[in-house]
């Protein structure tokens, strides 16, 4: 599946899964949006 230049939005970005999601799409090239309850958690992925 062609991922390049696609936009995703992820929530619970910070830790676990969602920040393991984030992470992988960013890899794939999609531009992420990611949502945390904690900014500065979100801020170090």
């Amino acid at each position: 599946m062609q991922l390049k230049n696609r936009i995703a939005i992820v929530s619970g970005a910070s830790k676990g899964l969602g920040k393991a999601i984030a992470v992988a799409l960013v890899k794939k090239g999609v531009t992420v949006y990611g949502l945390a309850r904690i900014e500065k958690h979100l801020m170090k992925v």
